[in-house]
Parts: structure tokens; C-alpha cells; sequence
């Protein structure tokens, strides 16, 4: 069963599913907006457009055209130079949320924080060691 919830978009009420986050008549926009870009970035003088680009040649703002590439509807093997932004850098990426220096960063931070903890458990540990003197 779904989750009643006002749509983002507009604001209405509507049952959120796992196929749509947004009502039904956004969602029909969205399908909308979904044809102008797929259409603008078929035609063979398109094929190399960027986000920018099409969302300057189709007037479909680029966080909806983001939103195409990250659910699946538009599949950036057939368009080289589409690509979304990181999550933290903004540098330009064709998968995931973060690009490739952002998650090294993240899993060495990660990494340093575990050691961390780690060496702080054995500290806890060696202090509640009772020692006894003959």
C-alpha cells in the first residue's frame, strides 16, 4: 500500500507508489518533459549535448533531466557526454552519487574514523582491568 504525501512539485495530495514520487499530474508533465529532452538528444547534431545543453536546446530545468538519468529513463551509454553531478564536488559523472576522488576520500575517512574507534575501545578496555598485588 502506498504513502499518502503532498507532492513536491505542486503540493496536492497523492499516493506515493514505488513507480512515481511525485502526483499524477506532475507526473504526466514529467512524462512530458521527458519526451521534449529524449527527442532533442536523438537527433544526430544532439547526440554530443551536455545536460546544460539540453536543458538550454529542450527548456526541461537540469535537476528533472537529472532525475531522468538517475531512475534509468535516459541511459547515458547512448549519449557520451551526459553525465550528472557529484553529490559533493559537483564534478561531472555518468554513475553513482560520488565521483571517484570523492569516494576514496569517503572510505579513507571512514577507514581513519573505524582505527579511531577502535583504538579507543582498547583503551576502554585496558582501563577496566582489575590488577592485583601479591
Amino acid at each position: 500500500m502506498g504513502e499518502l504525501l503532498n507532492c513536491p512539485n505542486c503540493g496536492s495530495l497523492y499516493v506515493k507508489t514505488n513507480l512515481r514520487d511525485v502526483c499524477e499530474k506532475c507526473y504526466k508533465e514529467e512524462e512530458i518533459a521527458f519526451e521534449t529532452v529524449y527527442s532533442f538528444i536523438r537527433k544526430k547534431e544532439n547526440r554530443t549535448a551536455t545536460i546544460f545543453e539540453a536543458s538550454e536546446g529542450t527548456g526541461v530545468e537540469e535537476e528533472l533531466i537529472i532525475k531522468f538519468i538517475r531512475i534509468g529513463k535516459l541511459k547515458l551509454a547512448q549519449f557520451p557526454n551526459l553525465g550528472y553531478p557529484c553529490q559533493k564536488c559537483r564534478t561531472i559523472i555518468r554513475e553513482g552519487i560520488l565521483c571517484d576522488d570523492c569516494s576514496k576520500e569517503l572510505r579513507s575517512e571512514l577507514s581513519t574514523f573505524e582505527q579511531e574507534e577502535e583504538r579507543k575501545k582498547e583503551i576502554r578496555e585496558r582501563e577496566k582491568r582489575t590488577y592485583y598485588a601479591d
